[in-house]
């Protein structure tokens, strides 16, 4: 019982407040592109409603060289302590090897809701996870690929405030 109790302490808070990240920048790390080139990301919030974000994973070795580059945008449907809830949109293009092993390249957008939060005591560090709905050019002779998407935050993305 003891055991219990001082779980459930522990992540319990005493004090309630709602972060205020304006004007912060959050940088950190996604694996949300569709070439599954791991990215470095950023977002900026701009507002108490709306924050802007971007990503870019590179790789590159002696035969081709992959990429991925795209821009978020992101509305703050309702906020709660240490919790944002928020809809998202990601536009993004990239290259990727297809069955011969030749370099082509597409676009990727998807369409989610999510949430980001963070634990009291580390409020500079965001957890996000996201879901919703992609379309992809995975192949241009094949047409585009409509999938649905759940990203927890080791995929969607961890960001440390500045």
């Amino acid at each position: 019982m003891k055991q219990l109790f001082l779980l459930c302490a522990l992540f319990v808070s005493t004090q309630a407040h709602s972060l205020d990240l304006r004007g912060r920048m959050g940088i950190g790390a996604t694996n949300q592109l569709a070439n599954d080139i791991p990215a470095i990301s950023f977002k900026i919030q701009q507002s108490k409603t709306f924050a802007l974000g971007g990503l870019l994973g590179l790789k590159s070795n002696e035969d081709e060289t992959l990429y991925g580059a795209g821009i978020k945008f992101y509305r703050i449907i309702f906020d709660e302590p240490q919790l944002n809830f928020y809809m998202a949109g990601l536009f993004a293009t990239e290259n990727y090897l297809d069955e011969e092993e030749k370099v082509k390249s597409g676009y990727q957008i998807d369409g989610t809701l999510g949430t980001e939060f963070h634990l009291t005591g580390l409020e500079s560090i965001g957890f996000s996870f996201e879901f919703g709905l992609s379309a992809r050019n995975a192949n241009a002779e094949d047409g585009a690929t409509f999938q649905t998407l759940g990203d927890q935050f080791l995929k969607a993305a961890v960001h440390f405030y500045l």
